[in-house]
């Protein structure tokens, strides 16, 4: 349990990240996940998922290329933030933070 150190659970559940940033992070990580997976992962519906994508899409966030049957998605990281106080920060700094290790340097060349 991640609260024993704390003798108690908070009393709400809010978090620090939105469910936008959580699947950017998640895609960030793992290419070729699924909606479905992305949603059991972050822990809302598979269409709140969709719809997320949709707008990572849309902002330019993100990529999709098609591969068999799956989607691969890749990560436009020099995007700011969406807040206008956090204009100056780039997405990729965000998802460093959040595990992601950055382009390889083979794709970065392209």
């Amino acid at each position: 349990m991640v609260f024993g150190r704390w003798g108690r659970k908070p009393d709400s559940q809010w978090t620090f990240l939105t469910n936008h940033a959580l699947v950017l992070g998640y895609i960030a990580r793992h290419k070729q996940i699924t909606a479905l997976e992305l949603a059991n992962e972050v822990g809302i519906t598979e269409r709140a998922t969709r719809k997320i994508i949709a707008d990572l899409l849309a902002g330019g966030y993100i990529t999709i290329k098609r591969e068999g049957r799956r989607n691969r998605y890749d990560i436009v990281p020099d995007l700011s933030l969406r807040h206008p106080a956090d204009d100056e920060v780039e997405i990729g700094a965000l998802l460093r933070v959040l595990g992601w290790k950055g382009r390889k340097k083979q794709e970065a060349r392209r």
